[in-house]
């Protein structure tokens, strides 16, 4: 495959739905499709998040794809490097490499209206054209330091959870870690065990509940590889287990105490001082933030050379980070735990679309789309993980399968038609996005606290308000009628807005 051949199909991104999005057309028979991974490797999020102690808070057997099924997953919560092995392990299985171009920046994405395709700008190399495009470049593709007060004066060593100093010893290093969310709470167990000393600077408290993590026997693992619906049984299991939780951590309910009751019970039991106790203990409802899974976190906070600090940070100085309160906690090295630069509002890259409509600014104040998948002016082009599909409650991957199903049978009747676009209607999406923040009013991440679900005046582009078994539902079929279909042999520009208006 060169860069000059035109693609039935761009997929951007290399992670976990550029893999899945890949397999599902091969099984439906399209070929003509590369993989652009600006990396040089494949993986995305678990090809860069290599920070210690690095896993899946979501069961391994959930946390797959069903068909792509793996039998031999070495324990209930996965780590980095199994998952990445399992990603790799599915593009040698359905033969992708020869798909993939490694190296390949996306810089933007533009739509030839008169010829249907998309063009496709490669950072420093030759446009790429296709008839249809993935996005599957992921919520959580880019990171960066944040934005601190002081951050260019600091004169230690600094590390992003997401971008791991490997070569870094902290071995009797004073650090500090800003942030206690889901990357910082399995951080912080790995490195008391090395540095002298971790001083852990905390914003908000977080609900925390237990995860035991068991070892997979090789009976087991046996049974797995030689009976498959035994496989398909305890992922179904695990599905509904989780589907069951969302009654108590989406929505408000009775529910939700008994949520909050099994954190609080997992506070008392591990942290014995009282103080530390008020410290930890979140002021908001079980849900509103991601709720984390860890035995690990809070025996770490009480090892010797481990302390809490809850005073607001004021600025970074050059050997530290100085507190509202006039203190200066000099550190050796900083890590930033503190997140992926996710769009809520604007693109990951530039997208223009029918009539240079620039997807940028109609997202500027919240991303929106039709079905989490497509959006109306945009035609042919297809989104993973898009707006309002994010789980609070169960795998994301059973979202991202329900999406990649959906896209690959779009995809197949443009091919099949030979269709120039395939545009959702604008009532269509508007509807659809209506009743979703409609719904959204009713749930946990609306009732008022800060996160990285919302933008910055509330507005939740983030969340799916529902059961994953109603967002899985409601993308089983491609309805044609919710879309404006323009055939190739239209004619005339004028006469395909006719045909679309």
């Amino acid at each position: 495959m060169t860069t000059t051949q035109t693609l039935d199909v761009a997929v951007i991104g290399g992670g976990f739905a550029g893999i899945g999005a890949a397999i599902r057309l091969k099984q439906r028979g399209i070929e003509n499709f590369a993989i652009l991974e600006r990396g040089a490797a494949l993986g995305g999020t678990w090809r860069d998040n290599t920070y210690p102690g690095a896993a899946c808070d979501i069961p391994s057997r959930l946390y797959s794809y069903s068909f792509a099924p793996n039998p031999n997953w070495s324990q209930t919560y996965s780590g980095s490097a199994e998952i990445l092995g399992y990603i790799e392990g599915m593009a040698a299985q359905y033969r992708l490499r020869p798909h993939v171009r490694f190296g390949c920046t996306v810089t933007g994405i533009v739509f030839d209206e008169d010829a249907g395709m998309w063009d496709v700008a490669v950072e420093g190399a030759a446009p790429v054209r296709a008839r249809t495009v993935v996005l599957a470049s992921g919520p959580l593709a880019n990171a960066s330091f944040p934005a601190i007060r002081g951050i260019e004066t600091y004169e230690g060593h600094k590390i992003h959870s997401a971008r791991w100093d490997h070569d870094y010893d902290f071995t009797g290093k004073r650090v500090a870690v800003i942030g206690t969310g889901a990357s910082a709470v399995q951080i912080i167990p790995e490195l008391v065990h090395k540095a002298a000393s971790v001083k852990v600077f905390q914003r908000t408290p977080g609900w925390v509940l237990p995860r035991v993590n068991r070892r997979t026997g090789p009976i087991t693992k046996g049974l797995y590889r030689h009976v498959p619906v035994a496989e398909s049984l305890a992922r179904r299991a695990w599905f509904y287990g989780h589907e069951s939780v969302a009654l108590g951590v989406v929505w408000n309910t009775p529910l939700t105490r008994v949520v909050e009751l099994v954190g609080r019970a997992q506070l008392r039991r591990q942290v014995r001082d009282p103080w530390l106790r008020r410290q930890l203990t979140p002021d908001f409802r079980a849900g509103c933030k991601r709720l984390l899974m860890t035995d690990d976190y809070y025996p770490a906070l009480q090892r010797d050379n481990c302390k809490l600090i809850t005073w607001p940070i004021a600025r970074l100085a050059p050997h530290g980070i100085r507190t509202a309160e006039g203190v200066e906690h000099q550190a050796d090295c900083i890590v930033f735990a503190t997140g992926f630069d996710v769009s809520k509002t604007g693109t990951p890259i530039p997208i223009t679309g029918r009539d240079g409509r620039v997807l940028a600014e109609e997202w500027s104040r919240g991303a929106y789309a039709y079905k989490s998948v497509a959006v109306s002016g945009y035609p042919n082009l297809f989104f993973t993980f898009g707006p309002n599909s994010g789980p609070g409650h169960n795998s994301a991957l059973v979202y991202m399968e329900a999406q990649i199903d959906y896209l690959v049978a779009a995809i197949g009747a443009i091919l099949d038609r030979d269709l120039r676009m395939l545009d959702v209607r604008r009532d269509r999406q508007d509807r659809y996005n209506a009743a979703i923040q409609r719904r959204l009013t009713a749930t946990t991440w609306n009732s008022g606290c800060h996160s990285w679900y919302l933008t910055d005046d509330g507005f939740n582009a983030t969340m799916y308000p529902g059961f994953a078994t109603q967002y899985v539902h409601q993308l089983r079929e491609l309805r044609l009628e919710d879309y404006h279909v323009v055939a190739a042999d239209a004619g005339t520009r004028a006469a395909r807005i006719a045909a679309v208006s």
